[in-house]
């Protein structure tokens, strides 16, 4: 049979040395009806260079500015669907991956056809059995998605194959036939909550997201210092704050805005305690900005 073709999309903005890493562990997946395809999205230290010198197979896709991670993927996927791939499998650049990843990933797709996405088990890089993500919970509360299982250790909790509300963007596989359903991915989020609201208009087409656990991913990602920095909270309340006015029910509204306005003194003095209250301050600032400004419409599906 005729292996499914799948355009292994990865997003990197600088990070060069990780970058190269990934895709070195990408090339030596088992499955070998992929291509890959490199977005670079504004990178400013010689990734694009280096990725030529070391991945003369891959494809690079650059644009001269930081688009964000919806507007940088929307550039890989465009490109894929020109070329009629099967799957497009979408990745950061800070990720490592078994080699039987993809074979998991395409297996639990043909297994699922009414998917709209389908994602690993993802673990922490520096902690082979601490789970990262087993499939995303969409909330309406001060922030909408969380990772299921998130610093627990894997005593096999996660093993069975099974819906969730998205998949997280850093690794995640997605029919062809989902884009003309749900179309691109928005730029409105310029960081954070992109793959939740792709996933849940996806669902409005009668698509689902499934957690595929014997695919495996270890991911790059901080378990002692985590991501709470000024510059991406204030993209997360603000991106949450999109979501909310694009998705959400009066209770489910007023349910976030009494997390938030709980969350907020908790926060701010945790992170006074660090030296990082401002930390705090920026993801109030990005809600308050969410809350305000326009909202286009999602881009159409690219053949449309």
């Amino acid at each position: 049979m005729r292996q499914a073709r799948v355009a292994a999309i990865v997003l990197s903005y600088n990070g060069r040395e990780v970058l190269l890493q990934a895709l070195a562990s990408l090339g030596a997946m088992s499955y070998t009806a992929f291509d890959l395809i490199v977005v670079d999205n504004g990178s400013t230290d010689g990734s694009e260079a280096a990725v030529r010198e070391a991945s003369p197979a891959a494809t690079v896709v650059r644009t001269e500015q930081n688009l964000g991670p919806a507007g940088g993927l929307n550039l890989g996927i465009r490109w894929a669907l020109e070329r009629d791939y099967d799957f497009l499998l979408l990745l950061n650049n800070d990720i490592e991956v078994e080699p039987t990843m993809l074979d998991e990933l395409v297996a639990a797709a043909e297994r699922h056809p009414d998917a709209a996405a389908i994602g690993p088990k993802i673990y922490y890089h520096g902690e082979r059995r601490r789970i990262w993500s087993a499939g995303g919970i969409i909330r309406f509360k001060e922030s909408v998605t969380r990772e299921r299982g998130q610093r627990s250790i894997d005593h096999g909790q996660f093993d069975r194959e099974e819906e969730v509300d998205y998949v997280n963007g850093c690794a995640m596989l997605i029919p062809r036939r989902a884009f003309s359903l749900a179309g691109l991915w928005d730029p409105v989020f310029f960081l954070s909550v992109e793959d939740a609201d792709w996933c849940t208009r996806a669902k409005r087409h009668d698509l689902h997201c499934y957690f595929a656990p014997r695919a495996i991913v270890y991911h790059m990602v901080s378990f002692t210092t985590g991501d709470y920095r000024a510059g991406r909270t204030y993209h997360t309340g603000r991106s949450t704050a999109v979501f909310i006015r694009r998705y959400a029910t009066p209770f489910q509204w007023m349910t976030y805005l009494l997390f938030s306005l709980a969350a907020f003194p908790l926060a701010y003095l945790r992170e006074l305690k660090r030296g990082n209250q401002k930390a705090a301050v920026a993801k109030m600032r990005g809600m308050w900005d969410g809350l305000r400004i326009p909202i286009p419409e999602p881009p159409p599906a690219p053949e449309s």
